[in-house]
């Protein structure tokens, strides 16, 4: 199951496909009990698409065969032992993905051109995730982050491997001491080519960076580089020799302190918008200044949800299971200010007070 949404994976998503480009999602669970009923709820779903894909007089029947065999293969893929709190399954012809997220999805069913890659985008925003590159006199490694875990990655010249067996001898039996690990040429270098591909990295998947290790790496990683003066310096050594669990555990009082700073930063920007009359809030204004790209900065509070109905001008509270209800509102909303440029926060629960769980900061 896929996990990673970099910006290539999403414009591949995005491209038009031959009718019909079937989207599958369905909310999963955890945990037991509730994770009991997630079987029985993920073949229904695809029973639907397949009633859906029957009943469509536009799919030929050789076409309908085809994509009803990618549907089949990625419920096949599909690892509801491992599930986290959504899942998506894309099937088209000649191809499928299934996707599994951090965050819950409505159930639902659609076909057409493109995937529905809306329930991807806000779920990779609310993960926040984040890089961490590990330093060592030997080994550099590249961890991706989320909200419960780190993963090694294996990709953009990462690990980076240095073998330190040719150090300078002579000068050891000069001084009658080692050289410093973290002074001699041959590791200046090494940590120049770690800078370069992360500063590679974060050009192609930006996302926040932190960095671990000695103090003596970090200095000179700052040193020889740019990409820990704008990075988070985490001073914990052994890290790029250690498993994920020890990585994660290093990172929590870090991460925790960030991730209240960031709140912080969030809640005075939306006070001092109050006093500029750029201050917005609640699903329904969201919505169209959204689709204006007016909003500069989105706050949207972690577990919040709207079921809405569209009334052409404005939105509508609805019930779940209404007709024409909308039950990803708050991810379209998500995406279409990512589209225009916002910079897009979650934020605790009951951190937005009035607002409802939604709130902005507009451009003009």
């Amino acid at each position: 199951m896929e996990h990673a949404l970099s910006p290539a994976t999403l414009a591949e998503l995005r491209r038009p496909r031959p009718y019909p480009a079937v989207s599958v999602l369905t909310p999963t669970h955890r945990r037991e009990p509730e994770n009991g009923q997630d079987p029985v709820r993920l073949r229904n779903v695809v029973a639907k698409a397949r009633k859906r894909l029957e009943s469509d007089p536009s799919v030929t029947r050789e076409r309908r065969a085809e994509v009803v065999a990618q549907l089949d293969r990625a419920l096949a893929e599909v690892d509801l032992a491992h599930a986290e709190d959504g899942l998506v399954i894309f099937a088209a012809p000649g191809e499928h993905q299934v996707w599994s997220l951090a965050r819950t999805v409505p159930e639902r069913v659609v076909l057409a051109d493109t995937f529905l890659t809306r329930n991807l985008v806000s779920a990779q925003a609310a993960e926040r995730p984040f890089w961490v590159l590990s330093l060592s006199a030997d080994r550099v490694t590249l961890w991706s982050g989320g909200p419960d875990r780190v993963v090694e990655e294996r990709f953009g010249g990462f690990p980076l491997i240095h073998s330190r067996e040719n150090f300078d001898a002579e000068r050891q039996m000069q001084i009658g001491d080692q050289p410093s690990t973290f002074r001699d040429e041959g590791t200046r270098q090494y940590l120049r080519e770690a800078d370069t591909a992360m500063s590679t990295l974060l050009r192609d998947q930006p996302r926040p960076l932190y960095i671990t290790g000695e103090q003596a790496a970090l200095s000179l990683m700052e040193e020889v580089g740019t990409i820990a003066k704008s990075g988070v310096q985490v001073p914990h050594g052994g890290l790029a020799h250690a498993g994920p669990e020890a990585v994660w555990q290093a990172l929590q009082p870090v991460l925790a302190a960030e991730a209240r700073k960031d709140t912080t930063s969030v809640i005075a920007e939306l006070i001092s918008a109050r006093g500029h009359k750029t201050f917005a809030a609640g699903a329904d204004e969201l919505w169209q200044n959204a689709r204006e790209g007016r909003v500069r900065l989105l706050a949207v509070e972690e577990n919040y949800r709207a079921t809405v109905r569209d009334q052409g001008d404005h939105l509508v509270p609805a019930e779940p299971g209404d007709l024409d209800a909308r039950d990803d509102i708050v991810d379209e909303i998500v995406e279409q200010c990512l589209e225009t440029g916002a910079d897009v926060r979650f934020v605790p629960d009951g951190t937005l007070g009035d607002a409802n769980g939604i709130a902005g900061v507009l451009r003009y």
